[in-house]
């Protein structure tokens, strides 16, 4: 199981790791990773027969909004990849200002969606999808960090 979401997430970061996308790209890349990373989380996160279609339902609620977010995760990469050979110190810091506070507001979307999935299910079902999809961002982010190259002073 772990195998498979580290594979998706790879794959995902992969194709936008070095490459510049259009929103269509990246729409359609996002498109394609959502439906591999709900039958994933299917896979992992059991609401009961009752529970199911509250979970799901906000479910999709918490992939619209983290999409949103990972557009934005994209875009700081494209822009980093744009001016890393001449990056300034005041680029470097607010590129990097900016990162923490989407990594910021990503770790609050998953906090904020536990306590709803909570509301809806219980607490396991909310602490399945706080492990599934805290292990999917490590993955991601830890694949950027692999590939993205570290900046030097110039």
């Amino acid at each position: 199981m772990k195998k498979y979401i580290l594979l998706i997430a790879v794959l995902f970061m992969g194709s936008f790791a070095y490459a510049q996308s259009n929103k269509e790209e990246v729409d359609l890349m996002q498109a394609a990773f959502g439906m591999d990373k709900k039958a994933a989380v299917a896979d992992f996160v059991k609401p009961s027969a009752a529970q199911k279609d509250a979970f799901w339902e906000l479910y999709d609620e918490y992939e619209t909004q983290r999409k949103v977010l990972g557009k934005q995760r994209i875009a700081l990469l494209e822009q980093y990849a744009a001016q890393y050979q001449t990056m300034t110190s005041e680029q470097a810091d607010a590129w990097t200002k900016k990162v923490i506070e989407l990594q910021k507001k990503t770790d609050n979307l998953i906090v904020t969606y536990y306590g709803k999935v909570k509301l809806v299910s219980d607490g396991v079902v909310a602490t399945q999808f706080y492990q599934i999809e805290n292990f999917i961002l490590t993955a991601i982010r830890a694949k950027i960090l692999q590939n993205v190259p570290f900046l030097e002073k110039k």
